[in-house]
């Protein structure tokens, strides 16, 4: 039986994650949220999940290095540096970061990056993504998740991407890969990958109904990790894509 702490304990998905660890046979040793100990939490856990904030992953990795166990990291909205403490910090513990914990939108990416990786630059891409009002990032983790699938398929940078277009934009650029969010409401989480050609078109799409599935997926991914020796993990591999 693992013993899975949660940082960010008390968040919508805090609360799923903690119903889903005790579905799934394994112990809820606690959990944080701000201003927590996060280093007495480590202590007494197997692997952490974190589902807290970007502010908060350098203080959160270092708790997990220090205690030399595991962390999976479902936080959205990192930036160049939290993905440098992220590959700082596999050096010495394993670590799973994801944009989306869900087992379906990890089977998705890889679709998408089979289809990126076959149909040309004719082809148009475009993601466009659904979430309730709350939430404050956009594009959405999965989102970009989706597009670094693409962008891999393809074998370019997403950097080119098109994140917004507003007024007079022009010709839409070959090969770029486009992005559209929607907020309203109190959507989980809906996800469209279209491949757009002269006459055709091919969609991939995902739609959440509730946060169970991204916490079933959390303690999947926990599960998966525990007793992995140091490195940076992800979603397919859990699923052995």
């Amino acid at each position: 039986m693992a013993r899975i702490g949660i940082i960010g304990s008390e968040g919508r998905m805090g609360r799923a994650i903690a119903e889903a660890i005790a579905a799934a046979g394994e112990e809820f040793v606690g959990g944080v949220d701000r201003d927590g100990d996060v280093a007495a939490l480590a202590a007494h856990s197997d692997v952490l999940i974190d589902f807290s904030s970007p502010v908060a992953l350098e203080a959160n990795l270092d708790a997990a290095v220090d205690a030399g166990i595991p962390i999976v990291v479902g936080t959205t909205g990192l930036e160049e540096r939290h993905h440098w403490l992220i590959d700082s910090a596999a050096q010495h513990i394993p670590v799973l970061q994801t944009g989306n914990t869900s087992l379906g939108v990890t089977l998705l990416a890889h679709l998408v990056r089979e289809a990126a990786s076959k149909l040309a630059e004719d082809w148009d891409i475009e993601i466009v993504e659904t979430h309730h009002r709350m939430k404050v990032d956009a594009p959405s983790g999965t989102a970009l998740l989706l597009g670094d699938a693409a962008a891999k398929g393809r074998e370019v940078s997403l950097s080119n991407a098109a994140r917004a277009r507003d007024g007079i934009t022009g010709k839409r650029e070959a090969g770029t890969i486009g992005f559209a969010a929607l907020r309203g409401g109190s959507v989980a989480g809906d996800h469209t990958v279209h491949f757009l050609a002269d006459g055709e078109r091919l969609s991939f799409s995902h739609l959440a109904e509730n946060r169970t599935i991204f916490a079933k997926g959390a303690v999947k991914a926990a599960q998966w990790l525990k007793d992995k020796h140091a490195g940076r993990y992800t979603m397919p591999e859990v699923l052995d894509l």
